[in-house]
């Protein structure tokens, strides 16, 4: 994810990385699971070596761990760990106000027109559910994000959470807390309804009854089409990211590593016309463009 905010630092330190000896390594996405300061370590390791090769994440860590220590690995990581958290409760103390008790569950002994909708309310609910939380969690998750970029000017200015919220209230007012919610909003709903539509009609239409794995298959269905959805929507979850670190007074968010976007919608155009809306967005693969460096504007 990072890895667009560091073109131009992979163009001008073309000449210095070329005496490297170490492997150019290219991961950006942005999948949970991983300590986020292990991504961002990886996109600054491509800025490092300036080049435009594949990549693995094992030499990346070991680059992180050479220039930050062990610690390295984890910048970041406590507000995530919050957000996920907050993300938690929030879901639990909304599920207690809004049981979904009331929600009817799909069976496939309905006819379209009621199985339909089923999914049309279990949906809503789960976006209902996602939207607020969210938006609670928003604020940590920009915390973690400058965390991260922070690799990339070898800065400290977001240092602890508390310290954090300070920093950010103090030069960005409250709205500082929400840059990126926007996308990420929308990347969330677009995903829910597009994951759950589509298992819905491949389950009615094309597995049929008579198959002997058709349960077996219906099963899965939902699991496959959220792998699938996800790519797609994965342009909402970079924008988002490169939000919230913009402009924030880091190197990572201005030029010449990032140009000042006015929106998220001005951000998305830009990814657009370079090409790199899906940058990133491989755990084994760089996607590079055709252009080279950010042209300002």
């Amino acid at each position: 994810m990072v890895s667009v905010l560091l073109r131009q630092k992979a163009h001008t330190d073309k000449k210095e990385a070329s005496k490297r000896e170490q492997t150019p390594l290219a991961l950006g996405n942005m999948l949970g699971s991983m300590a986020p300061r292990v991504r961002a370590g990886m996109e600054e390791r491509i800025a490092e070596c300036g080049q435009r090769q594949q990549g693995v994440a094992v030499g990346a860590a070991k680059y992180i761990v050479q220039v930050d220590g062990k610690i390295g690995l984890f910048r970041g990581l406590s507000p995530r760990l919050m957000s996920n958290a907050l993300s938690t409760v929030t879901r639990g103390s909304m599920k207690k106000v809004f049981p979904p008790d009331e929600i009817e569950q799909v069976s496939n002994k309905d006819d379209m027109k009621t199985s339909l909708r089923k999914v049309v309310k279990e949906t809503s609910y789960e976006m209902m559910m996602q939207c607020v939380s969210r938006m609670l969690a928003h604020p940590l998750h920009v915390i973690s994000m400058r965390c991260m970029v922070q690799f990339v000017g070898r800065e400290a200015k977001y240092s602890g959470v508390l310290s954090s919220i300070g920093k950010i209230f103090k030069e960005e007012g409250l709205l500082g807390f929400f840059v990126g919610l926007i996308p990420h909003l929308l990347g969330d709903v677009v995903f829910l309804w597009g994951c759950n539509l589509l298992a819905h009609f491949i389950n009615a239409y094309l597995v049929d009854d008579s198959f002997s794995q058709a349960l077996a298959i219906r099963s899965y269905t939902k699991f496959v089409m959220g792998i699938a959805v996800s790519m797609l929507t994965y342009p909402f979850l970079l924008v988002g990211d490169l939000m919230a670190v913009n402009n924030c007074g880091l190197q990572a968010g201005l030029p010449p590593y990032s140009p000042v976007f006015k929106s998220w919608i001005h951000c998305w155009k830009y990814l657009s016309v370079q090409g790199q809306l899906f940058r990133g967005s491989s755990l084994l693969f760089r996607r590079v463009s055709s252009g080279s460096c950010f042209a300002l504007e």
